[in-house]
């Protein structure tokens, strides 16, 4: 890529100090998002993707914080450091939803329900000053709607969110997200909630609207299908680190990381036999307040090595241009990343 990364995170640590211990939510996370790019992370739920994404946007709650490392946002006038920004403070709520815009996993969540979903959007459009007036924001709202293929959009602009579809809804969310014209946009699992046909449509919508808009997205799901549908670049995340990080061919047809290949085992194939359980990822997630030294993965691994990946954590290297891998496997063949 020529142009500089939109949003760059180097050495990110999310801790959460609670009564029994401290939580390592996020343990050293580093990734670079490109303008126009479509960024996928993926892994098991716990496994801190949501958590990342919430110190993107400094939505951090007590008691947890960022402890450690950099959140590196490019603007026109140079690159911030958005872990330096108070959460609350104005320069903070100027770039959420203006530059920096959030699909959440449960737009029923998200909304008020005693506040039409409406005038929501037209608060956000006036908040950040993106029309003249209500009457302009409301215009661009009915807009937004059609965009996002809500039918009857003058009609339902005064709908609440609790009479709305889940597809709607979720329709409705993007469109929210969309209405300041961001950078970048977050996408925690938006399809999680909604059955298998309206998934499809939103798919298809937020590749057409980012074509449209050139907007740079990050797709969180632990849906291995929806990335390869979603995504040109992809990292994979297990207990709040990277395993393996790559293009969404690197990640699919050359699998470097043991944790990667069992994810793609478990997949469901429909070339596959018939009446044959999937294959699955023996033992569980650790306890987040015992936490396995070494490699993360190391006891579920099925290619361990005691003496290696028990008592030491493997760096990154890059094994191929772009492929970056962090596993004692491929340590002898590769240069530190």
């Amino acid at each position: 890529m020529n142009a500089p990364p939109l949003l760059r995170v180097r050495d990110l640590h999310v801790s959460f100090k609670m009564d029994e211990g401290t939580v390592r939510a996020v343990d050293g996370l580093s990734f670079d998002l490109f303008p126009g790019q479509v960024l996928g992370i993926v892994g098991e739920s716990g496994c801190g993707k949501s958590v990342t994404m919430k110190a993107v946007l400094q939505l951090i709650e007590p008691p947890g914080r960022i402890s450690k490392g950099e959140i590196l946002y490019q603007r026109d006038s140079g690159a911030i450091d958005l872990t330096r920004l108070p959460p609350k403070g104005a320069a903070m709520r100027a770039l959420r939803g203006a530059e920096i815009a959030l699909i959440p996993q449960e737009p029923m969540a998200a909304f008020s329900p005693v506040h039409t979903v409406g005038d929501q959007i037209v608060e956000a459009i006036m908040l950040h000053g993106a029309a003249g007036s209500r009457r302009e924001a409301r215009a661009q709202t009915i807009g937004l709607f059609r965009d996002v293929g809500i039918s009857m959009p003058e009609q339902r602009i005064d709908a609440y969110s609790w009479q709305l579809s889940g597809g709607l809804r979720q329709r409705a969310m993007i469109a929210m997200a969309l209405s300041c014209h961001p950078r970048l946009l977050i996408a925690d699992e938006p399809t999680t909630a909604i059955d298998v046909t309206t998934q499809a449509q939103i798919l298809a919508l937020l590749r057409e609207l980012q074509a449209k808009y050139g907007t740079s997205i990050i797709f969180i799901t632990h849906d291995l299908g929806v990335i390869a549908q979603m995504a040109d670049h992809v990292v994979v995340m297990y207990l709040g680190r990277v395993m393996e990080e790559g293009t969404v061919d690197d990640i699919f047809h050359a699998p470097k990381h043991p944790y990667t290949q069992a994810l793609l085992r478990s997949m469901p194939n429909m070339h596959g036999e018939t009446r044959t359980a999937l294959p699955i990822i023996s033992g569980a997630l650790p306890h987040p307040f015992n936490r396995p030294p070494g490699c993360p993965f190391h006891p579920r691994c099925p290619d361990a090595m005691a003496d290696r990946c028990a008592t030491r954590v493997p760096m990154p290297v890059e094994t191929e241009p772009g492929h970056i891998v962090s596993c004692f496997l491929h340590h002898d063949e590769a240069e530190p990343a």
